[in-house]
């Protein structure tokens, strides 16, 4: 084990007991005021610039030293999920309803962890730029703090943001060059027809009938219309229409998500879907109004940040503890946003896997971080922030 492993793993019960108690304390997008108060009054302690109220609850932390010129970013998303919690532990939300079922608490922890250690004995020369954001979980808090100015008041050269993954071993650290996540867009499909009794159908233009076959259809998009080469994932998630067995509804609502992990398979995603739910409509002789709301888009690592990201993981862990071109996945992540201004670059940290604590999946009541973690993520923050701001004083 490094030195630096060493240090961190000597000084990480203390933000285990932080992750714990924020863990304790979730608050949902846009709410997280206790959790941003915690985080601004420890980094002022350290002696950051702190700005609080970016984006709403977001905040950023400066630390200058030296004179270098160059500018790093580290996100952390800090933001719980409207759930109810089962795990039964100790620090279990005290929200009915509010829980950290994604590792946000974890994030911020690892973050303030590496804060405090790089205040405290950091060797670096230029800007570090440590941004806590809220409202990860399908808010938009990351456009929200660009909105506010984030990169016009602290201007980065890369930045970089790191997610806990179950499924794989405690620790181990995953990259990827390219597209890691993907796009996710939502649509709601509304269908007007005409009622009327179940029994005399004729005299009626089903809304149903034309839904059933729209889902249907859907499923052409991806197996028919997108490459076989390229991700893609049309859902309809829900159905909404009628009361009654012998009445035919006036309406019915269709809820569709939309997903890829390349920005011209995505255009023609929504261009398809949009023809075919108006063809569909129209040959059953119902009106099809389609409300389409871009959500996240597709998160794309940049290469040279990215192998940049790789050679920090393989100092700290050496190549048995690193995957170095991980698979994309399929889930969707604000954090696209930031790297569609800046370059940077997206990693995985191991939460574990089998039967082991850490392996339940994120967004699951019985999920939990894994703190064993801790150590490990503020190690390589640190180690990173060293290497990029290289110039030591």
């Amino acid at each position: 084990m490094s030195t630096l492993l060493e240090q961190l793993h000597a000084q990480a019960d203390e933000f285990i007991g932080l992750r714990r108690d924020i863990h304790h304390h979730p608050e949902l997008a846009f709410d997280e005021h206790r959790t941003s108060a915690l985080v601004a009054s420890k980094l002022e302690a350290w002696g950051y610039e702190v700005e609080r109220g970016l984006g709403g609850t977001g905040v950023v932390g400066r630390l200058v030293r030296g004179r270098g010129a160059r500018r790093l970013g580290l996100r952390a998303d800090m933001d719980a999920l409207p759930i109810d919690e089962a795990t039964g532990l100790a620090y279990a939300s005290s929200h009915a309803g509010v829980m950290h079922a994604c590792g946000h608490d974890g994030h911020t922890a690892m973050l303030l962890a590496a804060a405090h250690h790089l205040a405290e004995r950091g060797r670096f020369d230029g800007t570090l730029n440590l941004i806590f954001q809220p409202a990860e979980e399908g808010g938009g808090g990351a456009l929200r703090m660009m909105e506010d100015g984030l990169f016009d008041r602290y201007p980065c050269d890369a930045i970089f943001a790191m997610h806990n993954m179950p499924g794989l071993p405690q620790g181990r650290l995953a990259l990827r060059e390219g597209p890691a996540m993907a796009s996710s867009d939502y649509a709601t499909v509304t269908l007007t027809g005409i009622g009327g009794h179940g029994a005399m159908p004729h005299r009626a233009a089903d809304p149903i009938v034309a839904a059933a076959s729209i889902v249907m259809a859907l499923q052409t998009v991806v197996s028919r219309n997108i490459d076989p080469l390229q991700m893609a994932v049309v859902t309809v998630g829900a159905i909404h229409a009628g009361k009654a067995n012998n009445v035919i509804p006036q309406s019915a609502v269709l809820e569709i998500s939309v997903r890829a992990l390349d920005r011209e398979v995505r255009g023609r995603l929504e261009a398809r879907i949009k023809a075919l739910v108006a063809a569909q409509a129209e040959s059953f002789g119902v009106t099809a109004q389609i409300d389409w709301r871009p959500g996240y888009a597709v998160l794309v690592n940049t290469p040279e940040e990215t192998a940049f990201a790789r050679e920090v993981a393989l100092e700290l862990l050496g190549a048995d503890r690193v995957t170095l071109q991980a698979p994309a996945l399929p889930g969707s992540e604000d954090f696209a946003f930031m790297l569609e201004r800046v370059p940077g670059s997206y990693l995985l940290i191991g939460n574990g896997e089998g039967d082991s604590h850490g392996a339940c999946m994120v967004h699951n009541p019985g999920y939990d971080f894994n703190d064993d973690n801790v150590a490990i993520g503020s190690a390589y923050w640190v180690l990173l922030a060293e290497r990029f701001l290289r110039n030591a004083a």
